[in-house]
C-alpha cells in the first residue's frame, strides 16, 4: 500500500514525538494516526503513554486514529493493524486532513511505510497446530517443497511457521499470488514517504525515561494493572506487552519488590530506547530514508524546521 499524503515522525521512547505530532496538526489541518502497538488496547493508558489531554489545543481537539480500539487482553497483530491503519487514512483523506504518522514500534511504522506490499495472507490456526510440534530443520524442510516467497523470514521456529503459511496459501491461491506480484511492482515505482526522526543524545533519553517513569508511577501506573487484572485480563497477556505490564505485574505477584521492579523497569526501558534507534538506523537501509532533527530544541523549532522541509519538497 502507498500512502503519498503522510507525514511521519519517529524517534525514541520519550522524545517527544505526540508533542510535535500535534503541532504539526495545528499547522497543517491535520489528525493523528497512532504507530504504537500497544495503545490500541483500551484501558491501558498511563503505561503506554497515551497523554490524551495533549490532542487538545487552544485551537481546539485535534482527532486522533488507532488508540482504545481493542479491549486489553484480546488478541491483535500486525496483520489486524495494517488493515484498520488503511481504514483510519482514508477516513483521514476523505475529511481533507493532513494524516501525521507518529509512533515508536518499529515493526508496525516500517510495515505501513514500507511501499512493498504485505502478505495479505490469513492465519491458519490448524495448519499452525500440526506445525508447532516440528523441528526448526523440519520446518525448513518442509518450506524448502514450495517455490521461493519474496519477504518471508526462516530464521526462528515462529517465522518460518508464517512463511510456510503464506507459500501454501499461494499455492492454493494463485489468483492471490498474481495480486500480491502486481501489487510489488506497482510499489516499486512509488518513491518512498517523508519520514521525520526526533534525535537526542543517550543521557537526555535516559533522563526523560526516568523522569517519565516516576511520574507515571505517581499516577497511578501500579492501580492502572491492578484495575486490569481485575477486569480479567489474563496476567500472561500483560507480561506479553512488556516492559511496564511486565514487571508491574511481576510485582504485583510477589515476585519483585517495589523498588526492584522500579529498577528493573528503568533498564528495560533504557535498553528498549537503544532498540528502538537500531530498528530506525535499519529502517534508511531498507530505503526508507529518515530526516533527522535535534529533539532537545523546542518544540517550535522542531515544527518549523519540518514546515520548512515540506516546503522544499
Amino acid at each position: 500500500m502507498y500512502y503519498p499524503e503522510l507525514l511521519t515522525v519517529v524517534g525514541p521512547t520519550a522524545c517527544g514525538k505526540t508533542s510535535l505530532g500535534v503541532a504539526l496538526a495545528e499547522e497543517l489541518h491535520g489528525a493523528i494516526l497512532s504507530g504504537d502497538s500497544r495503545q490500541v488496547f483500551v484501558g491501558m493508558d498511563i503505561g503506554t503513554g497515551k497523554d490524551l489531554d495533549s490532542y487538545t489545543t487552544e485551537r481546539g481537539t485535534i482527532p486522533y486514529y488507532l488508540i482504545d480500539i481493542v479491549p486489553a487482553g484480546q488478541p491483535f497483530n500486525l496483520f489486524k493493524y495494517v488493515r484498520l491503519f488503511d481504514k483510519a487514512y482514508h477516513e483521514v483523506v476523505a475529511q481533507q486532513l493532513k494524516p501525521i504518522f507518529v509512533g515508536g514500534s518499529g515493526l508496525y511504522v516500517e510495515q505501513v511505510l514500507q511501499t512493498r506490499p504485505m502478505h495479505q495472507v490469513p492465519p491458519d490456526a490448524t495448519l499452525r497446530e500440526e506445525l508447532e510440534i516440528l523441528s526448526l530443520d523440519d520446518l525448513r524442510a518442509i518450506l524448502s517443497r514450495y517455490p521461493r516467497i519474496d519477504r518471508v523470514d526462516p530464521s526462528s521456529a515462529r517465522k518460518c511457521i508464517r512463511a510456510i503459511e503464506i507459500a501454501r496459501y499461494y499455492a492454493q491461491h494463485p489468483e492471490a499470488y498474481q495480486a500480491y506480484q502486481q501489487a510489488l511492482r506497482e510499489a516499486k515505482r512509488q518513491k518512498p514517504p517523508l519520514i521525520i526522526g526526533l534525535r537526542l543524545s543517550r543521557q537526555e533519553i535516559i533522563r526523560r525515561i526516568d523522569q517519565r517513569l516516576r511520574s507515571r508511577l505517581e499516577e497511578g501506573m501500579v492501580t492502572e494493572v491492578e484495575r486490569l487484572l481485575d477486569q480479567q485480563v489474563p496476567s500472561e497477556a500483560l507480561i506479553a506487552y512488556g516492559l511496564e505490564y511486565r514487571f508491574i505485574t511481576f510485582y504485583l505477584q510477589g515476585k519483585l519488590s517495589y523498588s526492584e521492579m522500579e529498577e528493573q523497569l528503568a533498564t528495560a526501558i533504557h535498553q528498549f530506547a537503544k532498540r528502538q534507534m537500531t530498528w530506525f538506523r535499519g529502517m534508511s537501509r531498507r530505503g526508507l530514508p529518515i530526516h533527522w532533527i535535534d529533539g532537545h530544541q523546542p518544540v517550535t523549532y522542531q515544527r518549523d524546521r519540518v514546515l520548512r522541509l515540506l516546503k522544499s519538497l
